[in-house]
């Protein structure tokens, strides 16, 4: 049972940091029908501008280090929504009214240049982040130790996914947000900005994409420019998953990922994790095509 418990925790910390990435992909799909493949890609530029503030910059040495961390964390989703945007402006908005396929490739595109650009900028080693940013600590939950770093990522992610749902559920902007994935047509009409709601949107998922590369650069302790295909990947699965288009698909999709790969981690072997997780995968659409949740692109996003 104790294994059980740890791999449990394991899992729904690594799939917390999915589901954050998964969101980004679920509204960006909720409101353009778009699947923004250079997503993985600014996961991986918040990883890797998390490690430049914290070491470069020294953040972590000026400040104590709990508000270090937290200035580094709002700087980095800070910096990462700005460069979701301006790829918005650039990459996709003029393809807007162009054919699906154009604004897909333009994506594959944006995606192959920012890892390239990230080589270029840091070059191809793989990167450490600091050990004392880890608390070395553990928890004792219901007799069994838990690594707090495993319960500040699950806190984190839990605290960012409901964050994100009361905005879309209990605001304004967050109506507007619903009524464009509704209908773009009808929602100009009502007075609402679309460009302003996508332009949002691309603020928001790669606000929280940069977050969660920043959590599980210090979560592993490494970070190289090519986990962004990796980890998007996983995430645009979870998204499928609970139902693409859908948050809290995205969210229960991210944990169900990450604690199936946890367990067959466990239990069978570490090189079959992701076979089990895909296949997984594979027989929930067989049964499900819409995912566990069903797609949600509309007044129900």
């Amino acid at each position: 049972m104790e294994q059980f418990f740890q791999q449990l925790f394991n899992g729904l910390a690594v799939g917390g940091i999915y589901a954050l990435v998964a969101l980004g992909y679920t509204m960006v799909y909720g409101v353009l029908k778009l699947i923004n493949f250079a997503h993985g890609d600014l996961f991986t530029i918040g990883s890797y501008l998390g490690l430049t503030m914290l070491v470069s910059w020294n953040l972590s040495g000026l400040l104590p280090p709990f508000l270090g961390m937290l200035v580094v964390f709002v700087m980095v989703s800070l910096f990462v929504a700005l460069i979701g945007w301006a790829l918005e402006r650039a990459a996709y908005r003029p393809l807007r009214n162009a054919s699906r396929l154009s604004a897909v490739v333009s994506a594959l595109g944006a995606s192959i240049f920012f890892e390239n650009a990230i080589m270029l900028v840091y070059g191809a080693r793989v990167y450490v982040y600091p050990d004392f940013l880890r608390p070395d600590f553990v928890l004792n939950i219901f007799g069994v130790a838990i690594p707090a770093m495993r319960i500040i990522v699950i806190t984190v992610t839990v605290a960012l996914m409901f964050g994100l749902w009361g905005f879309i559920q209990r605001t304004k902007m967050g109506a507007a947000i619903r009524a464009v994935a509704l209908d773009q047509g009808a929602a100009r009409l009502m007075g609402i900005n679309v460009d302003r709601v996508i332009s949002l949107v691309f603020l928001i998922g790669p606000a929280l994409g940069g977050a969660a590369g920043l959590l599980i650069g210090v979560y592993y302790g490494q970070i190289d420019f090519t986990m962004g295909w990796n980890y998007g990947l996983k995430a645009f699965t979870a998204a499928i998953l609970g139902g693409i288009g859908n948050i809290p698909g995205a969210m229960l999709g991210g944990f169900l990922l990450g604690v199936t790969e946890a367990f067959a981690a466990a239990y069978i072997a570490v090189a079959w994790k992701d076979a089990v997780a895909f296949l997984a995968l594979i027989l929930i659409l067989i049964i499900r095509p819409t995912g566990i949740l069903g797609e949600r692109t509309a007044d129900k996003l």
